[in-house]
């Protein structure tokens, strides 16, 4: 690859650590993803804020930029949602010692470096960011909701950069070109056709949740599941957009296009899925509440002024509470929003009416990053399949429950008793006990696709990396892993109910699966593993990715990648493997079947 002065400037330390550093990375991942060149950018938005999300891992990786910050980031930048209201920070009552101290830290870090602290995780929704969006110019962002409805709906061309990525090509001002900037990998890898009636944005979400879960084995999406799907209502809502991406992305999905006929679905897709009656009541009858509800949130992503506005006239001549509830009391309700929407609802009087029914309103923070005191939260309830993902994970574990919106809010009235709920309404003849689609099924111990004499493969590593040999016994799954809230940063262990290599460790073992998915703050919980001792020795992706090869660029953690033979397909866990690199070419052999 070919640098200008700029870059080769940033690659010599001419311009500070930080930018040195962010150009590192960017041309490992150019080089790993085959880009000959690198593109500017025009905006990047940063993930990774929270302590909770972040951990030990940003907060050290922070401090090192912090000793020498240079000119810090090249193009306008904003961050995403934190982990509290510092404002309303004893409302919150969080429990969790120096929590507002780190939180304070986290953002300042990224002020020195000249990062726009709007803690929002819907940049989209922002007038002064959205010029920042130009036709035909790449961005860099992270946040998975705000990925996959900007490139849904806004015209942006972003590849699903995790925190780490991002703020590398913000520092720089480029993003290598390749993936989801160029047109051809924008087509859709996936057919859906939708026959449930859909209404409500949380029918929404639950339909983008349903299509991530529909990970199976024999798919190759280098760039996560790109739906197409056909039978929505002809115009959407924005709210209803929304909870579509956002959960859909909670799986990966980058983007997705809305199909008007069946005829107009592409016919070279990976797989055919149907989203029936049968399906949404069953999912709502999973999510619906078993047991007393503690704690009612809403606003994941932070609620719109649309959704300010739904829930203001749902509390109109209702009160509800935001402190704890005795037993058999109504519990809760807390909204969370951004700063320029919470703006707008205080001068229209939204505001007034939610926080005058008696509910709590926060801006600058989100439900799935708050770290909320077990000591009285036992059980949530949200609309948001987004929040539900991440609430019941690793993050808090706590069992999480969706219902709509008009649900939540009369329950947080009183109005309604769980165990006299019916069920949501749903078509004539199907019962609401429907069973949801299963998960996917650990492959075959002898996949057979590949035959058995199969126990060498040839791959790409790091451009930054030295020569390696590293023998150690082999992690393997060919399904995606999520590493936020779902891999346990004091173990290494999968905790994902569902998943192939549920309650299997990372630690200590070369891992080999098809790429990471779900939160875009997944590199900082690799380096917190990395930093903990309980990480994976070696990383082996079926593709480049953006989750996992970055935090492996920044610490030197082996990295391959795109083997002539898919190793997922042929090494199984528990073999003992050698992963040797000499020069450009990295090899990875089956020493012993275990």
């Amino acid at each position: 690859m070919t640098l200008n002065e700029d870059q080769r400037a940033m690659l010599a330390g001419e311009q500070g650590r930080a930018r040195q550093m962010g150009m590192r990375l960017l041309l490992d991942l150019a080089a790993m993803a085959g880009a000959e060149r690198l593109t500017p950018i025009g905006s990047a938005h940063l993930s990774g804020v929270s302590p909770l999300t972040g951990g030990l891992g940003l907060r050290l990786f922070l401090a090192r930029l912090a000793e020498d910050p240079g000119a810090g980031v090249a193009v306008p930048t904003t961050l995403n949602a934190a982990g509290c209201d510092e404002a309303q920070f004893p409302a919150m009552r969080i429990a969790v010692p120096d929590f507002l101290d780190h939180h304070r830290q986290i953002v300042a870090a990224y002020v020195r470096l000249g990062v726009r602290a709007i803690q929002s995780c819907v940049p989209y929704e922002w007038d002064d960011v959205l010029p920042a969006l130009q036709p035909g110019v790449a961005a860099a962002w992270a946040e998975s909701n705000a990925i996959c409805f900007a490139n849904s709906y806004c015209d942006l061309r972003t590849n699903r950069e995790s925190g780490l990525s991002a703020l590398a090509c913000a520092l720089t001002g480029y993003a290598p070109d390749y993936g989801l900037l160029d047109e051809a990998a924008r087509r859709p890898n996936l057919a859906v056709t939708v026959t449930a009636p859909l209404a409500d944005p949380t029918d929404f979400s639950l339909l983008g949740d349903w299509i991530g879960k529909q990970r199976r084995p024999g798919w190759r999406m280098p760039y996560g599941p790109i739906p197409a799907i056909t039978g929505l209502p002809a115009d959407l809502t924005h709210e209803q957009r929304k909870a579509l991406s956002a959960a859909a992305a909670n799986y990966g999905c980058p983007l997705l296009y809305l199909v008007d006929t069946a005829e107009a679905l592409p016919t070279d897709v990976q797989d055919q899925l149907t989203f029936g009656p049968d399906e949404l009541a069953g999912r709502y009858a999973e999510l619906h509440p078993a047991a007393p509800i503690s704690l009612i949130v809403l606003g994941c992503p932070q609620a719109s002024i649309g959704e300010l506005r739904a829930i203001a006239a749902l509390l109109r001549g209702r009160q509800v509470g935001a402190d704890p509830a005795a037993p058999g009391q109504p519990p809760p309700l807390w909204v969370f929003t951004s700063a320029t929407s919470k703006a707008i609802a205080e001068k229209t009087g939204l505001a007034a009416a939610i926080t005058g029914s008696g509910a709590l309103l926060l801006e600058n923070t989100c439900p799935e990053v708050v770290p909320y005191d077990q000591s009285w939260v036992s059980h949530i309830l949200t609309n948001s399949m987004k929040a539900e993902h991440y609430i019941k994970s690793g993050l808090n574990g706590i069992p999480t429950s969706v219902m709509r919106l008009a649900d939540c809010i009369a329950l947080a009235a009183g109005e309604q008793v769980l165990n006299e709920q019916a069920h949501p309404p749903v078509a004539p003849n199907i019962h609401p006990a429907s069973p949801a689609p299963k998960p996917a099924q650990p492959a075959p111990t002898k996949p057979a696709d590949e035959p058995a004499a199969v126990t060498t493969a040839l791959g790409r590593g790091l451009p930054s990396q030295a020569d390696y040999e590293i023998i150690g016994e082999a992690f393997v799954t060919d399904t995606p892993i999520t590493f936020l809230g779902y891999v346990n940063r004091q173990t290494g262990v999968i905790e994902e109910e569902g998943h192939p290599a549920d309650g299997q460790s990372l630690a200590g073992k070369i891992a080999i699966f098809p790429r990471g998915t779900g939160s875009s703050v997944a590199p900082y919980v690799v380096l917190e593993l990395y930093y903990r001792g309980v990480g994976p020795i070696a990383v082996v992706n079926s593709e480049i990715d953006q989750q996992t090869a970055p935090a492996c660029s920044l610490e030197g953690i082996p990295y391959a990648c795109s083997f002539d033979t898919d190793p997922t397909r042929f090494i199984r866990h528990g073999d003992r493997v050698a992963l040797r690199r000499v020069g450009d070419t990295v090899t990875l052999q089956v020493i012993e079947r275990g």
